[in-house]
């Protein structure tokens, strides 16, 4: 018995030393990062953050999965159109008048292929002038600012590539004035690593590629080493809406500013009901154990899940990443982390060039802004139509926001008729690229107002007033192909327009 206890003993000692001896090589791996970080001039605490990240990514994988028997769905969620007839909409003005505006900008739009913040791509034109989402952005807040009186301060969250385009946008805009409320905030950046090994990625043909920013949750942390909730509850602000900068939907709202301040709640989060387009992305689910909301990320589903995950019957709403935040309440959960909210790991795979699937592979360590919802008692959410959640992700997105199927109104709202859209799929060898996109459009994108779907495969450039109805579709002819000046485009290809 004795001989078989010593065995044993052995047999845990020998685990304990392999265990140490591993802990003790990821932190000499890390190490490299880290010495990456502060040759960069980083602050120890954005190290400390990111060795978080690295030390979840390392440890934690299993624990990364919520489970579906561990939640339940989100129910019952009070719409807009429920709480606008509800609220002293004269009150409102109020409510509004402690509301500051941050859109989150740090994205360059690498999966189109561009090059400079997202937020300066083209949108449509408006009165002969050409619209970016940053100039609709500045439109909705000048709007509100002049026909409620309100200050509405507007903040960007810029990330080290974005930064000098926005605040030279910002500059030359001779309507958009604001003093004593930063204008930008500038969030941190971390370096890629090596899939294979977790080392910094190094990559000398651009060593700008070796650096990403750590997710739109990281928002937070730069939020507190800012200062800007000081700042703001010094103007006599109380709450906080915050969105994506791709989002033209999520413009400044009296009513939900007003429903926000008559619950009570330190955090809501905008949902939208879920189609079949929407089934994978992020949702709101209850915490079984806590019995607060939680957002689950896909990448947090466990594959025996997926099916309930993606039912849109048991599960109806999506997080629209648009959220409300009263500011007392984040700087009380801020200091209670010291600023490093613990927040789920996102692991984001992709290559070193972004626009280049020939380079190495990275692993971009992220957290997601909405998952800071698990954190506050008493957080809600609200259920808003889709006119609140237009975002642009791809070029099939930016083909449906330049199209007829929208209207930019003198408020600088999208304006559509029912904002049910149709489902496009463009070639992503032809189109995914916005360069590529552009040149086969060289006049604009077809009408769109007859579309039930659009489906284009192969490389078509496209005349001058092509209309698409039913569900139009293209052909790969294996060439590069013309669609004419006033075609018809329906479900056999080009067609005669003689029935017109």
């Amino acid at each position: 018995m004795t001989e078989l206890n010593n065995e044993a003993q052995l047999s845990v000692n020998d685990d304990a030393t392999a265990e140490n001896t591993a802990e003790a090589h990821i932190e000499e791996v890390f190490s490299h990062s880290a010495a990456k970080m502060r040759e960069k001039g980083m602050s120890e605490t954005a190290i400390n953050q990111f060795h978080h990240l690295y030390s979840v990514w390392q440890h934690e994988e299993a624990s990364n999965w919520i489970r579906e028997d561990d939640v339940e769905p989100l129910e019952q969620v009070p719409s807009f159109r429920d709480v606008y007839e509800t609220i002293n909409h004269d009150k409102a003005v109020d409510a509004f008048a402690k509301t500051a505006f941050l859109k989150l900008n740090g994205g360059l739009g690498t999966s189109m292929g561009l090059e400079c913040a997202k937020s300066l791509l083209p949108v449509r034109h408006h009165k002969a002038r050409q619209m970016r989402f940053i100039d609709i952005i500045i439109g909705q807040v000048l709007t509100a600012r002049t026909r409620l009186n309100v200050e509405l301060p507007l903040t960007f969250m810029n990330s080290f590539r974005t930064s000098a385009d926005t605040v030279k946008v910002l500059k030359h805009n001779r309507k958009f004035t604001q003093h004593e409320i930063p204008m930008e905030i500038i969030q941190h950046q971390e370096p890629k690593l090596v899939a294979a090994t977790g080392e910094p990625v190094s990559f000398p043909e651009n060593p700008d590629l070796e650096w990403c920013p750590p997710g739109h949750g990281d928002l937070f942390f730069t939020i507190w080493e800012s200062g800007l909730l000081d700042v703001l509850e010094e103007h006599g602000f109380k709450y906080l809406f915050i969105s994506n900068s791709d989002n033209l939907g999520a413009r400044p709202s009296r009513t939900l500013a007003q429903h926000f301040e008559n619950t009570g709640a330190p955090f809501m989060a905008e949902v939208a009901t879920r189609t079949k387009a929407d089934r994978k992305g992020g949702h709101i689910v209850r915490d079984k154990s806590t019995g607060r909301l939680m957002l689950r990320e896909m990448s947090q589903v466990h594959p025996n899940d997926k099916a309930a995950a993606q039912d849109i019957k048991k599960h109806p709403y999506f997080n629209t990443n648009s959220i409300w935040i009263r500011i007392d309440a984040l700087k009380a959960k801020l200091a209670e982390y010291n600023g490093v909210l613990p927040l789920p790991v996102i692991r984001n795979k992709k290559t070193v060039n972004p626009t280049n699937p020939d380079t190495e592979q990275v692993i971009q360590l992220e957290t997601a802004m909405g998952a800071a919802i698990a954190l506050f008692n008493g957080a809600i959410c609200v259920q808003v139509d889709r006119m609140r959640f237009l975002p642009v992700k791809t070029t099939n997105d930016l083909f449906i926001m330049r199209s007829d199927r929208f209207h930019l109104t003198d408020n600088y709202e999208m304006e559509d008729g029912n904002y049910v859209f149709p489902n496009v799929e463009l070639d992503p060898r032809y189109y995914k690229n916005i360069h590529d996109f552009d040149e086969r459009f060289p006049y604009a994108v077809p009408s769109l107002a007859a579309a039930n779907s659009v489906t284009i495969q192969g490389d078509w450039t496209f005349g001058r007033d092509v209309t698409m109805f039913a569900d139009a579709k293209l052909d790969d002819q294996g060439e590069p192909r013309y669609v004419p000046n006033g075609a018809y485009v329906g479900p056999q290809g080009i067609e005669p327009d003689d029935w017109v």
